[in-house]
This record gives C-alpha cells, structure tokens and sequence, in this order.
C-alpha cells in the first residue's frame, strides 16, 4: 500500500463526501464527530498512517462536504455506510477498523451492530456511552442554545476551509437532543457486535471546573462508561485526562493506545 495520500468523493443521498485515504498496513477508518472535520483530525490521522491504511472523511454540512437537506443521526449513519461501501467497492485488503469520535463513535456502533463481519473492530473515543441521564434537559435548553449561537457565529471565520460546519445552531441542539435519545437504547446495539471493542475516554469531558453543569456532565459520563464495562467486560478501556476535546489535544497519546489495542503484542508505540 502506498504512503501517497489520494483524495476522492462518494455521492449519496443528494450529498458530495470528499474522502483522503493515506498510509500502508491495515485498513482503518476514522469517523469525525458532530461539529468535527476531518481537517480537524489531521493530527491523529497523520500519526495512524505510519502503520495503517487510513481513511478519513467529512460528513454532510462539515469540513468539505455538501450541505444538505436534512441532518439527523440516520443521515449522517448513510453517510458513515456509503464511504465503507464505497471502499469494499474499491477492494480494500480486508475488514477496516472503525474509529469514531463522539457522534462518530455512534455511528460505528450502529453500523457494526447491523453488518456482521464488515468490520474487524471498533475504536471508540468520547462517545457511543449510554449515560444513564440526559445530558440536555429542558432547564439547559437556553444555555446549551446560547453556547451553539456563539459557535456558529464563530464559524463564519471559517466559511470556505476544510474546518467549516454548515450547521445551524437549531440543528446542532435538535442533533444533541437526538443523540441523547439514541444513547438511551445504544446497549442493545454493543450486544449485536461481535468484534473486538476498545474504547478511549476523557475524564474530564465537560472540563475540569467545579462549578456549573461540569461536575454532573463527568459524573452521568463516568456512569455511562461504568454501566457499559459491567455488562461488557471484555470491552478495553483506556482514561485520559482530558475534556472532550481529547482527540484534538491529545492525538500522539490516543494514537499509542490504538496502536497498542489494535496488535497487543506489539507493546506500546514510542
């Protein structure tokens, strides 16, 4: 496999996915998360290419990706679900590792619990946890619809590059409100995948203030992760002390621990 990084798009669901595939060894995919692109990843993309076949892409409305007509968890599942077709298409040498962070890790979940067999594993970094409560409740509507505003009043410094998101502020909450429904129900999903699972979280992932919604936000987040290792034992997993911003801060440490999950007898990367 060539180290060259060659670029290509899947058209789908009325929607343009830019993709980026770099790096020899075995093939993994990395899956960005709600408000993430890929040029956002680039980091931990770069560092997975020394030993692997990596693939990266944008979701609809994010980094270079087409806007859409609709966003909801089961576009973005079509978009995850048309790339992989789209590289089983173009004969990859075997079953990818899926890595998803945050909405991504979700959307792995979800596929690798409907395709048996298409994946050799998943990765899971910040997010497919089924935290036992809500994060968004309606007393934090207002100050969850504020934060977004701001975001996506920051994002039009941004309009035109690879790092841009589309999104509204209304669509990312509705999003958010979305994704906590379908946490809700994600354990029945773990029991129908039959791969190995590793999962990579931050301890601290609302931040580490001690005021405000941060310390329920990491408690409900911790609890999650506790529920699941309970009725999952053979999932491995790995704590940094981060907030969820850990892919972006933290890429060499996470880079290690893929490495070391994915060929255990290897040891750790230096």
């Amino acid at each position: 496999m060539t180290t060259e990084t060659r670029h290509f798009t899947v058209h789908h669901d009325g929607v343009t996915i830019p993709v980026s595939r770099g790096g020899r060894g075995r093939p993994l995919v990395l899956c960005p998360g709600l408000s993430s692109t890929q040029a956002d990843l680039h980091e931990l993309a770069g560092l997975l290419r020394r030993d692997h076949d990596v693939v990266t892409f944008d979701l609809r409305g994010h980094g270079l990706a087409s806007a859409a007509d609709r966003y909801s968890f089961e576009a973005f599942r079509g978009d995850l679900g048309a790339v992989l077709a789209e590289l089983e298409r173009l004969g990859p040498p075997s079953a990818p590792v899926l890595v998803g962070y945050s909405l991504g890790a979700d959307l792995a979940v979800h596929h690798a619990s409907e395709h048996p067999g298409a994946v050799a594993g998943l990765v899971l970094i910040d997010g497919a946890n089924p935290v036992p409560e809500p994060f968004i409740t309606e007393a934090d509507l207002p100050e969850f619809r504020a934060m977004w505003q701001d975001m996506a009043a920051r994002q039009e410094a941004l309009r035109g590059s690879a790092r841009q998101v589309l999104l509204t502020a209304q669509e990312i909450l509705e999003l958010n409100v979305e994704i906590d429904l379908i946490r809700s129900g994600i354990l029945d999903r773990y029991r129908k995948v039959d791969r190995p699972i590793s999962m990579i979280m931050s301890t601290s992932m609302a931040g580490d203030g001690g005021e405000g919604h941060a310390p329920r936000f990491n408690q409900n987040w911790c609890a999650g992760v506790e529920r699941l290792v309970r009725e999952q034992p053979h999932i491995s997993t790995s704590w940094l002390d981060a907030d969820h911003r850990l892919v972006f801060t933290h890429a060499p440490e996470i880079a290690r621990i893929i490495r070391s999950a994915l060929d255990p007898a290897a040891g750790p990367a230096s």
